[in-house]
């Protein structure tokens, strides 16, 4: 079966075509995903929204235009069967329905608003495909434009809880970060917001019981390409590494530090995350400093995704 993923963010776009196969693992049948197209365009849909609660015109504009790129991929591929996800900033719009109609007549598909609790459900589970479970309880965090999942969950039980909170780079780099590099004060803004949204993240999931944490989403993997020093950016060697909470800490702290242009010729950054970084890289590392405390020190790293959401979109229509 040949299967379509779209995942509508604040920040990006993300098209997923891929085929269902078997293969056997430990003397188990396991189904899996194989890759046949995988594109992501940032269109900043949730430009503004934070501030205005509308989907501006131009963000529309150029959220429309890629999904129609996407219905020319899906229509030469043969996707068997297609699903469209759209999250944060359509959640918050009071003008969605014009989304929802936009979308529907290019891709002939209904988008799906979904909840938090539900996004994170999708990205726990693609995430733990691509890099398993652990020993104990595993904490997978979806870092995305304007919201924040956190979900819970063990190989044995699945997802024991989860939450979403307002909290992403877009929606606190429009609130706090406009410039770059950022200020001590601006960052110490972005902590403040992050502190809040986990003290509101804890009390439906139990964060001081993870004993390893899961990183997904473009914030995560970039910093993970400054971390790891890449020329360009490279899945595959970002893919199910692991960084401790100091590394994170201190590739944050100097992502920050620099200016638009500094940021713009990093051969790993995308054009669209250059505004965004900053604040998304520091939202990043408070969490898992935070993180660090709440566990008494349990968790001193974190493993990177590169398989999220998307991925988890593609996995529920199998």
């Amino acid at each position: 079966m040949r299967v379509g993923a779209i995942d509508c963010g604040t920040n990006s776009i993300r098209l997923l075509i891929a085929d269902s196969i078997t293969e056997v693992v430990d003397g188990a049948e396991k189904t899996v995903l194989k890759d046949v197209v995988r594109e992501m365009r940032i269109v900043r849909l949730g430009q503004g929204v934070d501030a205005t609660g509308w989907l501006a015109q131009e963000a529309l504009d150029r959220t429309f235009g890629a999904a129609r790129e996407y219905a020319q991929l899906l229509k030469e591929h043969g996707a068997d069967s297609v699903r469209f996800v759209a999250t944060s900033a359509t959640r918050d719009a009071g003008n969605r329905q014009v989304f929802v109609d936009g979308i529907r007549e290019i891709l002939g598909t209904e988008p799906e608003v979904i909840s938090g609790d539900e996004e994170a459900a999708l990205s726990f589970a693609g995430a733990v495909r691509a890099v398993g479970y652990g020993d104990g309880d595993t904490l997978v965090f979806d870092l995305g434009g304007g919201s924040t999942e956190f979900v819970l969950g063990d190989d044995e039980l699945g997802v024991k809880a989860s939450r979403s909170v307002n909290i992403g780079c877009v929606r606190l780099t429009e609130r706090h970060m406009l410039s770059a590099p950022a200020t001590e004060s601006q960052i110490a803004r972005v902590e403040a917001d992050t502190d809040e949204a986990l003290d509101v993240a804890r009390k439906t999931v139990p964060l001081q019981n993870a004993r390893r944490v899961v990183a997904v989403a473009g914030t995560a993997t970039t910093v993970a390409a400054a971390a790891l020093g890449l020329d360009r950016y490279d899945s595959e060697a970002i893919n199910a590494q692991s960084f401790s909470v100091e590394t994170v800490q201190k590739t944050a702290r100097w992502l920050a530090s620099l200016n638009r242009t500094e940021r713009e010729e990093l051969g790993y950054m995308h054009p669209g995350r250059v505004d965004v970084i900053g604040a998304g890289a520091t939202i990043y590392a408070r969490i898992l400093t935070r993180l660090n405390e709440m566990t008494d020190g349990a968790v001193d790293s974190v493993t990177v995704s590169e398989h999220d959401i998307l991925d988890g979109i593609a996995l529920s229509q199998l």
